[in-house]
């Protein structure tokens, strides 16, 4: 069976590391879709960080929008796409499209067929627990994010929560638990 599952938590909750730790136990190939971009210095240096960081044999994919048709090229002899994260893709589609809601929901859409018969992990920011933003940019922001990671979350088989780097199961723990009896690295 190939699982979707959506690893949320905070800044710096340890989401990222846990799904590419959790993507090393699904699967020996692993797609890395990144959907950030190196807009100045100090992004372009946690970019390089992150890079560094995975495994030197996984294949990565850089996009900030249309991501299904940049992976659906990427899919031969790969187990496990892991696309970290929807945060920014939310942010790439509401400052791109008068439509924002509309375009993100096409966009995962688009995702989960194309990622059909692998492994899809996706990587989210829960933006909905902290202060209401004051302006309305930042609350439209917040508005289009929650929204998506509650329709990522219906889809979903696995959702887990990370917290000072510890995953909550929210959903799917018995497919979380299979997860965690598999594979070659450890996934908490």
């Amino acid at each position: 069976m190939a699982y979707k599952v959506l690893v949320l938590g905070g800044a710096r909750s340890g989401k990222s590391d846990f799904a590419c730790k959790l993507a090393g136990r699904m699967g020996g190939r692993v797609l890395f879709v990144a959907t950030a971009s190196p807009d100045d210095s100090e992004m372009a240096e946690r970019i390089a960080r992150h890079r560094s960081s995975r495994p030197s044999d996984w294949r990565t994919v850089e996009v900030k929008e249309k991501v299904a048709g940049q992976v659906s090229g990427a899919l031969k002899d790969v187990d496990v796409v892991l696309l970290d994260c929807v945060t920014l893709l939310a942010s790439n589609v509401l400052l791109k499209d008068d439509e924002p809601a509309e375009s993100l929901r096409e966009e995962l859409d688009a995702i989960f067929e194309v990622c059909r018969e692998v492994h899809l992990i996706l990587v989210s920011n829960e933006v909905g627990m902290g202060l209401v933003p004051p302006y309305p940019s930042g609350r439209a922001f917040r508005d289009l994010l929650g929204w998506a990671n509650r329709y990522i979350a219906e889809r979903a088989d696995i959702v887990l929560f990370m917290l000072a780097g510890i995953p909550l199961v929210l959903k799917g723990g018995d497919a979380y638990e299979r997860i965690k009896g598999s594979g070659r690295q450890e996934a908490g």
